[in-house]
């Protein structure tokens, strides 16, 4: 068989984007997804992927005594619209707007900075980008070695210091990435504004003095132009993640939740509190693990539970189970892949031909998915199960006359036990990661509908996320970038030619 090309989704990562400018505080912060210029092959996105997972990243406030922050979400899990999460934050005095990616496997919120070395001045993602200058804000000052929150901070390795001038050196960072680039620079404390949703649902203006990076060195694809973005948000459980900054001074239960839409569309909800929607099952976090770690115990297909020994899920240095909403695909540990894919073909129809490109199983059927393949349980400690639709498995790749070609999203963690559950699987569900409790939970979900968000008042208050309007703006991005991906039409021929 010849070798054909697929054009996929490229890897998608978390982001933020403001909707709305004019004076004072955002009015809302739209979670947006881009989409890269070109489409990506396969191997392409398993290697973008792979960088995220070689990642170990890394005061005062004004804040209201009960309500949350709403990231109405914009963007789409489409493989055909492959991109980006990425938002605006603003920081400093007077308040300056950066995108950022939304990554809850890392834990530090940074941003490139004044004077930068090797940093990008253009983004394909067709946004402006922007330089933090902490001379220029009324209210930032520099984190010296000194200070309790770099001895933190270098107690986790999160920070570097000079021994030569210790009390008077900066408290600076050195970040690597597991496709070798890398970023460095030093902490900074300052204002970061964004409005908070009260029980009557009414909107008011926040802020809170918080310690992120200021980056002025950046290495490998970092540098590049196709895709940057102003810096990275970590969501990860460290103390210096924004996260646990704003719950330790007591304004924010240590929770935030997300609902990502599956459909073409695309959009969602993110915010900083927990959504109680009935239904929701959890499960705990594996404790001392830098990922947010579950106890996966088995897999079923139809609902029959495959011949895989429990103890290939066991939690160490090597295996476990990751939930990683920055990843496009999901992989699965080598030794379970195998025994996964043999149970979807062994359920298939007649009327589904399946046939091997490069290191994937695709399909051509004319057929509902719903109808033709099988769905996928996950069984995890404590009886919770996530039900996994075939389009949770699946990336639609184009057609043929009246057939679809589907190819397995997920995909063969080769030489590792480690398991990890990306976008692909993410969507259309709710996910809440409670911090407090160490456990997180979902449920199937239309997230294209409003959610009830508990308020940080524990008591029985809520309020309705999300829903907010998008600004037209990102459609039209969308609709530019979409035009992008008519290479797909390539893959008809190719398949056609190969069968």
């Amino acid at each position: 068989m010849s070798v054909i090309p697929l054009l996929l989704l490229a890897g998608a990562v978390t982001a933020l984007h403001l909707a709305g400018a004019g004076a004072g505080f955002p009015a809302k912060l739209i979670l947006e997804r881009a989409v890269p210029v070109r489409g990506a092959p396969l191997e392409h996105l398993r290697a973008r992927d792979g960088a995220r997972h070689g990642r170990l990243l890394l005061g005062s406030s004004s804040l209201p005594a009960a309500g949350v922050v709403d990231f109405p979400v914009d963007g789409s899990a489409n493989p055909a619209i492959a991109g980006l999460y990425f938002s605006r934050v603003k920081l400093g005095n007077p308040a300056k707007e950066f995108y950022v990616q939304i990554d809850t496997g890392s834990d530090i919120l940074w941003v490139t900075c004044s004077s930068c070395t090797g940093c990008p001045t253009s983004s394909g993602l067709n946004i402006q980008l922007e330089f933090f200058d902490p001379d220029k804000s009324s209210t930032s000052t520099t984190i010296t070695c000194s200070d309790d929150r770099c001895s933190y901070a270098l107690q986790s390795g999160q920070a570097l210091c000079s021994s030569s001038d210790f009390s008077s050196s900066l408290c600076g960072y050195s970040f690597q990435y597991g496709d070798g680039s890398g970023t460095s620079g030093y902490y900074v404390s300052d204002m970061m504004y964004f409005d908070t949703v009260l029980e009557n649902e009414q909107f008011l203006n926040s802020s809170a003095t918080i310690v992120f990076g200021c980056s002025n060195s950046q290495s490998g694809d970092l540098t590049k132009s196709d895709r940057a973005v102003d810096g990275i948000f970590g969501f990860g459980q460290n103390d210096l993640s924004v996260i646990s900054q704003l719950s330790s001074a007591g304004n924010f239960p240590k929770v935030f939740s997300h609902c990502l839409k599956g459909s073409d569309n695309g959009g969602g909800i993110l915010v900083l509190g927990e959504i109680v929607e009935p239904g929701i099952v959890y499960t705990p976090l594996v404790q001392s693990q830098p990922h947010y770690n579950l106890n996966l115990e088995s897999l079923a297909v139809n609902g029959r539970e495959l011949a895989i020994d429990s103890s290939l899920f066991a939690t160490s240095n090597t295996q476990g189970t990751i939930v990683d909403s920055g990843t496009t695909l999901a992989y699965l540990a080598e030794k379970a892949y195998i025994p996964f894919v043999n149970a979807i073909l062994a359920s298939l129809p007649s009327s589904v031909h399946s046939f091997a490109l490069r290191d994937n199983v695709c399909f051509v059927t004319s057929d509902s998915v719903d109808e033709s393949f099988p769905s996928v349980t996950l069984k995890f400690m404590g009886g919770a199960s996530m039900l996994i639709k075939p389009e949770d498995y699946l990336l639609q790749q184009g057609s043929i006359d009246n057939s679809i070609i589907w190819c397995i999203g997920w995909q063969n963690n080769k030489g590792s036990g480690i398991t990890i559950l990306g976008d692909l699987v993410l969507k259309d569900k709710i996910f809440v990661y409670d911090l407090a409790n160490q456990r997180i939970g979902w449920m199937n979900y239309d997230c294209s509908q409003s959610v009830n968000v508990s308020t940080a008042s524990g008591k029985n208050e809520y309020l309705t996320a999300g829903q907010l309007d998008v600004s037209g703006s990102s459609d039209s991005v969308f609709s530019k970038l979409l035009s992008s991906n008519n290479l797909l039409i390539l893959i008809y021929i190719f398949i056609i030619a190969s069968l």
